[in-house]
């Protein structure tokens, strides 16, 4: 077993300080890289030592992999933690990490490979027994044999980009004049966004929810399920908010699909953590990717079962086992996130700036994940997301009441945020009830508008 004495974080903001934290409590020094626009990052403060990897583009800093690589020499770190988003499914980054002899607090190189390609995903997924979404078994090329594959499943049918995700590359074919046209936008959209036109079918599921379930594995054939976490509130394919557990899924469920993809994990030789997501429709799951890294609603599944993720990968990473077995894992009380973005509430139009007053709120079983501080300038070259605001109750009713108290007192003044239409959503009875999908925002949000043009 290999103890880590030094790690570095390759990423940058909330994340990047969620690491740090996690490590300093176990004794683990940490590297920061940042780009000339974080100089001034909470987590550059607090780490240990702080490298400079290059200028804001992300392009030429948090992917840039040879910087990274010699910022770990440079640094003597002997782990490399990729955080989530930029490098942390890159297959080839991870191979580099460890042919230089770091550890990569990650899967394996040909878990991130085989999962970051949404054809051969699919195709592993059937093999180890997860449920599928009717569609194709690989990618589709021919017009003729797409038609006679869309009639077998019914219209409408989804054409995928087999590369990347985040709704580019995706188009919802109604019926089958429209489907030709259709293949080869996506295919054009997929080839410019991701450098890979290869395309794939699925079945189009009307109006179903996102259910995601948290795994951990050793690499050494065993493996746990930590729960679901409910996603379905979604604008532009981009979660907005998460709880867990989902409040459609019974006990029942959760241990059926629970076990299913821990096996399947465990038969994979699986290492570290990793999340399966699925749509879930009139009591069926549908496997539509596996995400094999730290998911940014992570804190949800530490409020409800009280295990530290992060402090689990690293603990692998280093080849200890799990630290719970599936029989010790206990799923007490509800937790919800809120991902807080520098946006416009009404337009989502970016909004970056100086931070001029910021105070967070706290109180029992509050806490936010976030870097920010008065007088921090949000740089305008990365994701808009600036806090995550996550609390927990013993039942969903209570963990309501306490995310209206925290939202009120959460303050950030100098930019536009998103917490006024996290206020807006707590104030409408279907999301109180739990009754929605993941077109419910969308729609909501649309009517919203109409309401104020009239």
């Amino acid at each position: 077993m290999a103890r880590i004495e030094k790690l570095l974080i390759a990423n940058r903001g909330e994340i990047a300080l969620r690491i740090h934290r996690a490590c300093h409590e176990m004794g683990i020094r940490t590297v920061a890289v940042h780009s000339t626009a974080d100089a001034d990052a909470m987590h550059v403060r607090l780490a240990d030592e702080a490298i400079c990897i290059g200028p804001p583009p992300a392009g030429e800093s948090y992917l840039n992999i040879p910087n990274i690589i010699s910022a770990a020499e440079v640094s003597g770190a002997d782990a490399i933690h990729p955080g989530y988003g930029f490098l942390s499914e890159n297959a080839k980054f991870a191979e580099i990490v460890e042919l230089h002899n770091i550890l990569f607090v990650g899967p394996k190189p040909e878990h991130i490979r085989i999962m970051g390609d949404k054809v051969e995903a699919k195709r592993t997924a059937g093999k180890l027994g997860l449920p599928l979404v009717p569609g194709s078994d690989g990618a589709i090329t021919d017009v003729d044999e797409a038609k006679k594959l869309a009639a077998e499943i019914g219209y409408p049918v989804l054409i995928k980009a087999a590369s990347g995700g985040g709704g580019r590359g995706m188009k919802v074919v109604p019926g089958e004049d429209q489907l030709e046209t259709l293949m080869r936008q996506a295919g054009s959209e997929a080839k410019a966004a991701f450098g890979d036109a290869t395309v794939y079918m699925e079945k189009y599921l009307g109006n179903p929810r996102h259910i995601e379930f948290q795994v951990f594995g050793d690499g050494n054939g065993n493996a746990i399920h930590l729960g679901e976490r409910d996603c379905s509130l979604q604008r532009r394919h981009q979660k907005v908010l998460e709880e867990a557990p989902s409040p459609v899924i019974s006990a029942e469920e959760r241990e059926r699909m629970g076990g299913i993809v821990a096996g399947a994990m465990a038969d994979m030789g699986y290492r570290g953590a990793g999340t399966i997501e699925f749509l879930w429709e009139k009591g069926e799951f549908y496997f539509i990717e596996m995400n094999t890294r730290l998911q940014v609603e992570h804190p949800v599944t530490e409020a409800i079962t009280g295990l530290d993720l992060v402090r689990e990968q690293i603990r692998i990473a280093e080849g200890e086992p799990l630290s719970v077995a599936q029989k010790d894992v206990e799923f007490r009380g509800h937790a919800i996130e809120c991902r807080i973005n520098a946006e416009d509430p009404r337009t989502f139009t970016p909004s970056p700036g100086k931070v001029t007053h910021f105070h967070q709120p706290g109180g029992m079983n509050v806490r936010v994940d976030s870097g920010l501080y008065a007088g921090y300038r949000i740089p305008p070259y990365y994701d808009s997301m600036i806090a995550k605001l996550i609390v927990y109750g013993r039942t969903r009713k209570g963990a309501l009441m306490r995310l209206r108290r925290a939202l009120d007192e959460f303050v950030v003044e100098g930019i536009k945020t998103t917490i006024p239409l996290h206020q807006a959503l707590l104030d409408n009875p279907e999301f109180q009830q739990g009754a929605y999908t993941i077109k419910w925002l969308e729609e909501w949000l649309a009517g919203e508008e109409e309401e104020e043009a009239e």
